[in-house]
């Protein structure tokens, strides 16, 4: 059986912001669980409080689990969901085999913020800085209209969590950051959270340096695979 490779999308993400990501990951099973409010769950309210954000992915992951390898990896807003569903796999005896984190520091490192409460122009400048985003994006007042709700819920996800207080893991973790971001000289912050292995690395780019990188972020994640204790898995 082939080992589930479960996919976190960053903010204003969908069950599609992988896709440049899978075609290196032809081995694993992919699943990529989506917030409400946007792609298949268009018609559902968006969700701005992080435990039932938590508890949605987690509910969806475990549909279709099973007894196999597990790998979790999450970008940005990504990386907080993905470590709070390890925890919760965690409480409910069914760890996660590794966790791998990016486009993020960690808990606790960053002063809070309120991003979400900006008004437009300053929320669009915001989003510009961090990039992955098309100019196009930005002239086009419908799609602003449109996204604007969901950028806005999901920074609130990020920026309102109490995740700093979490207890360390035992599932080991992988983290990665671009060279360029903001906050990436406390990539090592994640240490804090896993008394199992510990992992780091920078690579070129920005924010969504993720996007230059598929094939390597494809090896780290083979490579984690490699590491499970599991018998005979195909990694």
């Amino acid at each position: 059986m082939r080992p589930l490779l479960c996919l976190f999308h960053f903010a204003g993400g969908n069950a599609y912001s992988f896709q440049f990501l899978q075609p290196f990951l032809a081995d694993f099973d992919v699943f990529c669980p989506e917030l409400p409010g946007r792609g298949k769950r268009m018609a559902e309210a968006v969700l701005t409080d992080f435990p039932d954000a938590v508890t949605d992915v987690y509910q969806q992951l475990m549909q279709r689990l099973g007894n196999r390898v597990l790998i979790l990896y999450g970008h940005s807003l990504g990386s907080a969901l993905a470590f709070g569903v390890a925890g919760m796999l965690e409480a409910a005896g069914r760890p996660a085999d590794y966790l791998l984190v990016s486009g993020n520091p960690g808990p606790g490192v960053r002063e809070p913020t309120f991003r979400y409460l900006m008004n437009r122009e300053d929320f669009l400048q915001e989003l510009r800085q961090l990039g992955g985003i098309p100019d196009a994006f930005f002239q086009d007042k419908d799609l602003i209209d449109f996204f604007e709700p969901i950028m806005r819920a999901d920074f609130e996800l990020a920026e309102r969590n109490d995740l700093a207080a979490s207890k360390p893991l035992y599932t080991p973790v992988y983290a990665l950051m671009g060279n360029q971001e903001q906050g990436a000289v406390h990539i090592e912050n994640w240490h804090k959270f896993t008394t199992a292995r510990f992992d780091h690395e920078l690579l070129e780019g920005d924010h969504f340096f993720i996007h230059r990188h598929p094939q390597r972020l494809a090896g780290i994640i083979r490579l984690c695979c490699s590491r499970t204790k599991q018998i005979n898995h195909p990694c």
